[in-house]
């Protein structure tokens, strides 16, 4: 051959190659399918939207995400009819209280797939309320912990430097901070606690203060969820008596802890109308608390907690992604969950929600805003329980609490009666 036709014979060669290469390589990529992705929240638009242009699904150029605000209320009766239909989300953002109510319409995450090791050393304690024995039920996504916010102006003009940090010194402001007029109509309180309709927040408050005096509400098993409400766990007394006791005492006209009754506007109304010392919120509130009232000269402080206790307890609600068992696309939703709990995407959540991180890994980075200080260090703290039904369960601890300040019911009756409700529920269920 002459060296002009071997040359002309290697190009030839060389572009069958890339011929062949290029076809491979479109072949392929034709394989991959197109995947869309529907995912239901309570989210605004916004807040989702920064959320995932910030995670590294957005670069999945074969993945494509619809997101639907929905509002909690209505989420249950949409979300079976579109299960129904054939129609549902692949992910839900839930939080903790609805997660058991819909577990038999989620898919658990084997843990083969997501270990518990991972699961433990990525998220707060708290957020294991969504691990299951047989895997995990939700990605952690957002915590909302309890704070105690405080009125600067009431507690100078009572000569007190600072705000409780223990249970037993919310006995000292009483004295001091509640105000009645001549016919005993309190004017002005230092705490709202001891009813139920009135005070904002009173499920959760209430919660807290039962976890902190050692009852967990509810507790799993290889058998499943049960209630512990009135369990002595070796006790002489269930210590949740004593929470009890100490949440009604402030209602009782008789007692002199008296500060609250049902006569009086909501917790929430109070605290803004400057005449609550103390109120117990979220740290999703601050906003609303500010816009209600521009003049308001408040603080944000930690809940309190029991002297000498060996854990500090905050009671919160945790957010997570789930995957939906209907979903046709579970694979490529789990990928996409895993990449929306990434420190980049869970960043920008804070910064559009105002909520601290669920991950370790930035928590352990402090801001340097005050408030911000505070929900950071209360998330490390939170903890919430299994409810089996929020409004069924709300109705029953309304009803314990109504039954002991109204004396129709003891405390240990009272509480007998709850355990058994809530049991019901979970047999129910």
């Amino acid at each position: 051959m002459s060296t002009f036709k071997i040359v002309l014979t290697g190009i030839f060669a060389f572009c069958i190659v890339i011929g062949i290469a290029i076809f491979a390589l479109s072949k392929s990529s034709s394989s991959q399918q197109y995947s869309k992705l529907l995912i239901w929240g309570p989210l605004t638009s916004d807040q989702f939207d920064q959320m995932y242009r910030s995670s590294s699904l957005k670069q999945n150029k074969y993945v494509s995400v619809t997101y639907v605000q929905k509002d909690p209320s209505a989420f249950d009766t949409d979300f079976v009819e579109a299960l129904a239909d054939g129609a549902g989300p692949d992910i839900v953002i839930l939080r903790e209280d609805s997660m058991y109510k819909n577990r038999n319409k989620l898919f658990t995450i084997p843990y083969k797939n997501y270990t518990e090791r991972t699961f433990k050393d990525t998220f707060i304690e708290g957020s294991e309320v969504f691990l299951a024995p047989d895997g995990v039920v939700a990605v952690p996504l957002m915590v909302d912990p309890m704070v105690m916010y405080w009125n600067r102006d009431l507690f100078s003009n009572a000569l007190i430097a600072k705000p409780p940090q223990y249970w037993n010194e919310i006995y000292d402001l009483i004295g001091k901070m509640t105000k009645k007029d001549s016919s005993a109509t309190v004017t002005q309180s230092a705490i709202a606690l001891g009813e139920w309709r009135n005070i904002t927040n009173a499920k959760e408050i209430l919660a807290m203060i039962l976890e902190q005096a050692g009852t967990p509400i509810t507790a799993r098993d290889t058998q499943g969820v049960s209630s512990v409400l009135n369990d002595t766990f070796n006790y002489p007394v269930a210590p949740s008596q004593s929470a009890v006791n100490f949440y009604t005492q402030f209602s009782n006209p008789t007692s002199p802890n008296y500060t609250w009754n049902r006569s009086l506007p909501s917790s929430y109304d109070y605290f803004v109308s400057g005449k609550l010392a103390t109120y117990f919120g979220f740290a999703s509130e601050i906003f609303s608390i500010q816009q209600k009232n521009a003049n308001l000269n408040f603080d944000v402080t930690y809940v309190p907690q029991i002297k000498d206790a060996q854990k500090k307890i905050v009671f919160g609600h945790m957010y997570g992604m789930a995957l939906v068992k209907q979903s046709k696309q579970i694979s490529v939703a789990f990928s996409a969950i895993t990449s929306f709990t990434e420190p980049a995407s869970l960043t920008t959540l804070e910064k559009q929600t105002n909520l601290p991180p669920v991950r370790r890994d930035l928590l352990s980075a402090k801001p340097t805003d005050d408030f911000r200080v505070v929900f950071y260090n209360s998330a490390l703290l939170a903890h919430s329980w299994i409810d089996p039904d929020p409004a069924q369960s709300t109705n029953i601890f309304r009803d314990m609490i109504e039954s002991i300040t109204s004396g129709r019911a003891r405390v240990s009756e009272a509480l007998s009666s709850a355990n058994d409700q809530l049991n019901s529920l979970f047999v129910a269920k």
